[in-house]
């Protein structure tokens, strides 16, 4: 069965596309967002008729064209439509009220990840809020979590809100961006008035596990590189909190549970079976080698285990990557107790301060507390992160839209 995502269903639909008219819209977009012939969303409509006044990119810019991670980007004109393309990722990570004052209607077609900590998530809330102030409307044009609808994680601790944690959210939300916009109108009381353009036909535990097989992917970011990230992303994003490699300066990023020149994967393998073997299943690990041509380690040859969350071996429920990410930095700290594992302080993780990256990525300090304590097993995690999931999954239920 075909899938039509938000965008696609906007244009055939002339139902919708007369709501617009006579209206100034604003799309805000990425270089994933597109149609179902990889046409990009703001050729699209323009090219339908709708009045686009701006546009807006978040991290990574509306070209996808910054590659490292916390790179801003500037404003804009588009150079072929003479439009303002405004940066929700430089001077400001909120709109401000110059940029609502571009548009009547906002359109947001930015294709998420399922995961707290991808950016898009917190822009789409900053987006509600202003829009809230400014008597603006927020349509969504639905999109796909890739990572279908398991949840994972420990619930954001109040008090440990960024950019990266807008609200009391697991690691892996199990939504896509329109159901998150009803959550976040309703956790956060907001007035402001709101459309979800939904997908047709997506069955987010049919073939693909989320993303269907039909639909070729676009990166969303440049080191979103594949399903495969998507589905590990949950785990492995983790590791920007830590001093060992995500894989960054290689082609195949946040795709690794750890890369460092001074640690022996195989036998972090091991340990990883002898403390929780349940929370390496679902996914095939191999060990591998690689230097980074930048980031951390650059220039030096890491050894490294590297997930595989495709194939006849994969099995969606069975996988949890938050976990087996969280066991990866347990099994060294198991290995080497003295290894340095977290970044410090003075690294400022999305301009936090005086904080652990690592901390912040989980939106508290209950994972690092855990893999630090020595006397510490695996049913004292789950545990936690078992009350947060279950407690996540009755709060959102009645958004679901498929």
């Amino acid at each position: 069965m075909s899938v039509e995502f938000g965008i696609d269903r906007l244009l055939a639909d002339s139902a919708l596309l007369d709501e617009l008219k006579g209206r100034r819209v604003a799309l805000v977009a990425h270089p994933a967002s597109v149609t179902k012939d990889l046409t990009h969303s703001l050729d699209a409509l323009i090219a339908a008729g709708v009045n686009v006044t701006s546009a807006f990119g978040p991290q990574h810019g509306l070209k996808g064209d910054k590659q490292d991670n916390m790179v801003e980007t500037s404003d804009e004109i588009d150079a072929d439509y003479g439009i303002p393309v405004f940066s929700l990722y430089g001077e400001v990570r909120r709109p401000t009220g110059q940029m609502m004052s571009s548009a009547d209607v906002f359109l947001f077609d930015l294709q998420d990840l399922g995961c707290r900590i991808y950016t898009f998530v917190t822009t789409l809330l900053y987006l509600l809020e202003e829009a809230a102030k400014s008597g603006k409307e927020v349509w969504v044009l639905d999109r796909p979590n890739p990572a279908g609808r398991p949840v994972e994680g420990t619930l954001l601790v109040p008090g440990h809100e960024s950019f990266v944690g807008a609200a009391p959210m697991p690691m892996r939300h199990g939504l896509t961006m329109g159901e998150m916009g009803h959550w976040f109108i309703e956790h956060f009381g907001l007035d402001v008035a709101y459309k979800v353009v939904a997908m047709q036909g997506w069955q987010p535990d049919g073939a693909g596990f989320g993303w269907p097989e039909s639909r070729i992917w676009i990166n969303p970011s440049p080191n979103a590189a594949s399903v495969n990230m998507a589905r590990c992303y949950a785990g492995t994003v983790m590791i920007e909190g830590a001093t060992v490699s995500e894989g960054r300066g290689t082609t195949r990023p946040l795709e690794v549970l750890f890369g460092a020149p001074d640690l022996d994967a195989k036998a972090v393998a091991r340990e990883m079976r002898r403390i929780a073997p349940d929370w390496c299943a679902g996914v095939k690990v191999r060990d591998c080698w690689f230097e980074p041509t930048f980031h951390k380690h650059t220039g030096k040859l890491c050894n490294a285990l590297m997930l595989h969350g495709e194939g006849p071996d994969y099995d969606h429920h069975a996988f949890k990557p938050w976990r087996m990410q969280a066991l990866a930095f347990k099994a060294i700290r198991s290995l080497y107790p003295d290894y340095p594992i977290w970044r410090g302080k003075d690294f400022k993780y999305e301009y936090t301060n005086d904080v652990l990256a690592i901390d912040v990525i989980n939106g508290g300090p209950a994972l690092r507390e855990w893999v630090d304590d020595l006397n510490a097993g695996p049913d004292a995690l789950d545990a936690q992160a078992s009350a947060d999931e279950a407690a996540w999954v009755q709060n959102v239920r009645g958004h679901l839209l498929y």
